[in-house]
Order: structure tokens, then sequence, then C-alpha cells
């Protein structure tokens, strides 16, 4: 259906492709997979019409063609759904799902009855019957925008769909909602191009594994023949040491919560040692990032304790939690997390000022600091945040909030996004600071990333901590049961 012959494009001081040629055929899932900056991206908006290349053939059904601009990618079929969200959050569902093409009456006007039974009829395909039509996007979590997003790429006629990153917000249950909607398409003749930095997803819904390394093609295999380790090696040029679960918990108790009740979690208690890491498992839903930020002060107790350091302590605002050493990273790093067009150090020392004096020499050093111990993969700390790679995003947020000398660290999706070599980093800094004696509590929607970090793991369901599993009790089959009310 679509092959790319020779494609190649650069930007100042940077040659995102080079000569790389692909082909993807009718009914296939084809997985694209690299590490961040690999030309993954760039490929993708060059298919989809929204980046021209410098050089190089596109040949759409046996034909030559020039995809000059979203406009001509929609009309010959192509559908894409961005790593990104492009949602207009004033709008309703429905309203984003058929932006492009509501249905009409016959005065020309918009049919919202059509229109929202058209949504609901998608959004029940999706798994998403929860998700009411009506409702204003900017109300809805990550996960279900993303789904959103997924359901208004499937509306358009489409013969190739583009997926980039399309679970990095999603549950286990809503992956699989996903990867259901997926191999219907292909088995009706959808293209489709499928890219994630999860290797499990690759090996589980691909038939074509391809990689992208600095920009060159690295070859193409067969997704349910080819070691997963084979695929690591040719996309970071080199093998990966296996990471392996260590602790560093200690008999201290750094945070208590006790029958902690919020508007969407209720009688909640746990202890949080020195050093552990306690991981949080649950479905989009279940209550984890509202009681996260209920502890941070971002949200209202209605009952219930939090003792810090066996002291009792409540957050009215996030100040009050930053000045008693707690810090939470968001799952949003770009929306919430980070100040996407100012540099480097502004992001890190922002948590630090006191309105009084500004000094940025003496700031510039400071980030420095960070940076090296983070391995902030820049020359300098003036680089502009969002020409960064998703994991040194990542790694200026972990910065930021170091820079408030926590002692409880809560990180809310912490490789997002990332590729598998920054997530290993990622990791590996996390271990470095329970080993200072950091306590963390980890919420995650990547099950091998809880059940290789998590010392033990705290599973919510509905609103309720259902059970907290011990190392020896943590499977991925007893999370997910628990998490599903099984």
């Amino acid at each position: 259906m679509l092959k790319l012959r020779n494609i190649s494009k650069s930007f100042p001081g940077v040659q995102a492709l080079k000569n790389v040629s692909l082909e993807f055929n009718i009914g296939q899932v084809h997985a694209l997979c690299g590490e961040n900056g690999a030309g993954k991206s760039t490929l993708m908006h060059i298919i989809a019409g929204s980046i021209l290349p410098d050089s190089g053939e596109i040949l759409w059904n046996n034909r030559s063609v020039s995809i000059r601009d979203v406009q001509q990618a929609r009309q010959l079929g192509i559908a894409i759904v961005y790593q990104e969200r492009t949602l207009a959050d004033s709008l309703t569902v429905a309203e984003n799902i058929f932006q492009a093409n509501p249905p009409r009456n016959k005065i020309g006007l918009i049919d919202y009855q059509s229109l929202h039974a058209n949504a609901r009829q998608m959004l029940d395909e999706l798994g998403l019957q929860a998700i009411p039509s009506t409702r204003s996007v900017d109300t809805l979590s990550p996960a279900a925008k993303q789904m959103v997003e997924i359901a208004r790429a499937l509306v358009q006629e489409h013969s190739l769909l583009i997926l980039d990153e399309p679970t990095a917000s999603l549950t286990t249950a809503e992956t699989n909602s996903l990867f259901s909607i997926i191999r219907k398409l292909a088995k009706k003749g959808t293209a489709i191009i499928y890219i994630s930095h999860r290797m499990a997803e690759l090996a589980a819904i691909s038939d074509i594994i391809s990689v992208l390394k600095d920009g060159e093609y690295q070859g193409s295999f067969d997704a349910k023949q080819t070691a997963t380790e084979i695929i690591l090696t040719k996309m970071v040029g080199r093998q990966l040491l296996n990471y392996k679960y260590e602790t560093h918990i200690q008999k201290e108790t750094a945070l208590e919560v006790k029958k902690l009740t919020g508007k969407y979690f209720h009688d909640i208690s746990f202890k949080l040692n020195k050093g552990e890491i306690l991981g949080i498992a649950g479905l989009e839903g279940s209550g984890r990032t509202s009681l996260a930020r209920a502890i941070f002060g971002d949200e209202e107790i209605i009952s219930g304790h939090v003792l810090k350091n066996e002291h009792l302590f409540k957050a009215r605002h996030p100040a009050d939690a930053i000045a008693a050493g707690i810090a939470y990273l968001p799952e949003e790093r770009k929306g919430s997390g980070l100040f996407s067009t100012m540099d480097i150090a502004s992001n890190i020392i922002v948590t630090g000022l006191n309105g009084l004096w500004y000094d940025k020499a003496e700031n510039n050093v400071l980030a420095e600091t960070y940076r090296k111990q983070l391995d902030i993969k820049t020359n300098s700390v003036t680089t502009i945040v969002q020409q960064l790679s998703g994991g040194n995003q990542q790694k200026v947020v972990i910065a930021k909030w170091l820079h408030t000398h926590p002692d409880v660290l809560i990180i809310n999706e912490p490789t997002h996004g990332v590729d598998i070599g920054a997530k290993t980093a990622i990791y590996e800094i996390l271990k470095y600071l329970t080993g200072t004696g950091i306590s963390i509590l980890l919420i995650s929607s990547d099950m091998p990333e809880l059940l290789l970090l998590s010392d033990r793991v705290m599973v919510m369901y509905n609103g309720e901590a259902r059970s907290i599993l011990k190392r020896s009790q943590m499977t991925e089959e007893t999370i997910t049961a628990i998490a599903t009310g099984i």
C-alpha cells in the first residue's frame, strides 16, 4: 500500500532521516521502534503530510505521490493519532470526535442528536461506556483523552492508521480493548503503523517490527519469531544490561496514611518505609492519582489522617507538602510538570524561588550539578526544554523536585513515552534516590515496571485499596485480577 524509498530529512544541525526505505502493507500491523531521536516521529509526520522530505519517493498503491499537507494525506486515507494530544479542551467528547466532519441537518447546521448518537456508538466500541459524549474534554483524565484521540482517528475514512505511543497513558484493560480494535481493523484490510517503546506490546500486537537508529533504517523483523534482545540491540547499538530488582528499604516509617477518604477514594491505609518503593496499581478511575494529589495537598481530604515521620501532617496546599519534604511528579510532564519553552535551569530552580532575588549565573551553576547528577543529555542548562527527548525532559522534572530536598517522592507514570534506554536510566535514578533514604510512591500503568521496581504493591479498585502485596505475592496475573475486581 505505502512504499517509502530513500527518504531523507534534515533540520538545522540534525540529520533526522537518512535514506530510509520501508513498506507498509494492507492488513498488517507494522511496528516502528527506536530510541528518542531515532527519526520515528519525523517519518510519521512526513507520511501524515505535516513535514515535507528533503529527498526520496513516496508510493501510494504503486503510484508516486507528493503528500504536501495534512488534508492531502486524509484524502488518500491516512489517519494519525499523535503522541502529543491535539484535542480542543473546551469542546465536548462528541464535538472532538467529529471535529472534522460533524453530521449536519438539511439546512447545514450540526445535528447534535446524531452527533452524540454516533459518538456514543464509537465510545462503546472502544469500551468507554463510562465517558459521556456530552462531557467537556478538559475534565477527562489523560488516559480518557488518549482514547478520545483514537476514536477521532477511527471515524475518518482511512486505509492507513498511524498510532504514535497510543498506550502511554492507558491501563492494561484499556490497552487490551485497543488491541482488539486494532486486530479488527487489520482483518478488514487497514494497514497500521504502530509506534511504541513498550517491547512487550510490539510482540503482542504487531506482525513486523522495523527499527530506526539515528535516522537510519536498521532492518525489519518478524515480531513473533525475533527475540526482544535482538530488537533492543538494533535500537541502541549495544546490548542493554538486564536491570535487576534491588531494595534499600529501612525499618523507619516515612509516611503513614490512616483511613484517608477523598472525593474519588475512601478508607485508604498504608505505611511507606524509609527507602522503600511502594507501587500503586489500578485501572483508570481507581483513585490512584486522586490519592496522590490529596497527600500532596492538591485535592481535598474529607476524613482520615496522614503522618509524616510519625507526626500528624495535613497539606492544605502543595506548598505545605513541599515544605514538609513531599514532592509530586505529575503524569503529564509537558502540561503539568514543565515550562517547555523555558530553559533547563529555569525549570529546575523554579521550585526554590523565593520572589526576592534571582541570580541567573548562580542558578545555572546549581542546575548544572543536577544535569551531571542525572545525566541530562545536553551540553548546557540553557537548552530549551522542548528541544530535549522525552527521557531527558523527565529527568528535568525529577531534578526540579529534587531541588526541594524531599524525603518522600510521589511519582506518577515516571517513564511515560520514553525509550528503553531512558527508561533504564530513570530506573537507576529512582533506585539511587532510595539508596539515599528517599521513599517513593510509584504510580504506574506499566506492569513490568511495577514488578521490577516495587518493594510492595498496593492495588486499588473503585476508590479502595483492595490489597497490599508483598514481593513474593506480586505477579502480573494477581495484580490484574485485583485491579479489575475479580
